[in-house]
C-alpha cells in the first residue's frame, strides 16, 4: 500500500452558452480537456436540459453578444445557488448595465474578455460545486469514527466525487489495494462500512441540491445517477430513517447524527 493521496476519476463539469465563434474558442482554450468536461451549449433550452440531467460544477454564460437565451441562462442563477455562475462580459465602459444586470442575478463572479482569458480556469473551478463540497466534509470523517489513514483516504476520495456514484473497486486501485482489504479494514473498531458511507456522502449531496429552488427531488435523484427517485427515497431512509421531503430541511450535521444513531452498518 502506498501514501500517494487518492483522486477521482472524474473532471471538474463546466457548462457554458455561447453564440459566438470567438467565444467558444476561448472557452476551449481555457477548459482543456484533460483537466476539464467542457459542455458548450447555444440555447437556454440545451442548458436547462443539461442541469436537470447532469450535475454541473459551474455554469459560464457569454453576454458579449447579449441575447434573451444568455440572459434566461444567467438568471438561473438564483434557482440553483449551489452551482456558481459565471458571466463573461466585455471590459467596455458602455456595459456598465449588463454589469449591474448581471450583480442583480446574483451571478458569482464576472470573467472579463481579454482582460481574464488566462487564468479563466483559475477563477471558475475552485468555486466548482464539487471543490466545495469536499472542502465542507473533507474534516466530517471524525464523528464517524474514521480515523486510521486508509479510512481518511478512502473518504477524501468519496467525498471529493461530490455525490456522484463511486464504485469499492475505484477506490481500491486509487489507494493501491485490494477491493477486499479495503472493505474489511476501512470497518474495523466499529466504523461504518463504506458502501453505507458512500450512500451517507451522496444523501448528503442530495440535501444541498434539494434545498434549490430550482431542483424537485426528481431532479436531484437524476443528476447525482440514483436509479430513479424511488431509489433516492430507499436511500434516505436506509441512511438517516428520513423521508426525501426532509431533505431540503436537514443540515449536514443532522444527516451525521442520524447515521450514527444504528445505521452506519450494512451488509458488504
Amino acid at each position: 500500500m502506498t501514501g500517494r493521496a487518492a483522486a477521482p476519476e472524474f473532471l471538474p463539469i463546466v457548462l457554458a452558452l455561447t453564440t459566438r465563434d470567438k467565444g467558444r474558442e476561448l472557452l476551449r482554450r481555457a477548459f482543456t480537456r484533460r483537466r476539464t468536461k467542457l459542455l458548450l451549449v447555444r440555447t437556454a433550452e440545451a442548458a436547462g436540459a443539461t442541469l436537470r440531467t447532469t450535475l454541473v460544477d459551474a455554469v459560464v454564460v457569454d453576454l458579449c453578444a447579449g441575447g434573451d437565451d444568455a440572459w434566461a441562462v444567467a438568471a438561473l442563477a438564483r434557482q440553483l445557488p449551489s452551482i456558481p455562475f459565471f458571466a463573461l462580459v466585455a471590459p467596455r465602459l458602455a456595459d456598465a448595465a449588463v454589469l449591474g444586470r448581471s450583480a442583480a442575478l446574483e451571478v458569482t463572479d464576472l470573467l472579463i474578455e481579454g482582460v481574464d482569458d488566462a487564468a479563466l480556469r483559475e477563477l471558475v473551478v475552485p468555486q466548482a460545486f464539487t471543490a466545495r463540497f469536499a472542502a465542507a466534509l473533507r474534516g466530517a470523517h471524525a464523528p464517524l469514527g474514521l480515523e486510521a489513514p486508509l479510512q481518511q483516504r478512502a473518504w477524501e476520495y468519496v467525498v471529493s466525487a461530490g455525490g456522484r456514484p463511486v464504485r469499492t473497486d475505484a477506490i481500491a486501485r486509487a489507494l493501491d489495494v485490494t477491493r477486499e482489504h479495503l472493505s474489511r479494514s476501512f470497518a474495523t473498531s466499529g466504523a461504518p462500512n463504506l458502501k453505507r458511507v458512500i450512500d451517507l456522502v451522496r444523501l448528503i449531496a442530495a440535501a444541498e441540491l434539494a434545498k434549490n429552488p430550482g431542483y424537485d427531488l426528481a431532479d436531484v435523484a437524476t443528476v447525482l445517477g440514483f436509479a430513479s427517485p424511488s431509489h433516492l427515497a430507499n436511500t434516505a431512509y436506509r441512511v438517516a430513517g428520513i423521508r426525501t421531503a426532509s431533505l431540503t430541511r436537514l443540515r449536514t450535521r443532522d444527516l451525521l447524527t442520524r447515521f450514527c444513531q444504528g445505521r452506519s452498518r450494512s451488509r458488504v
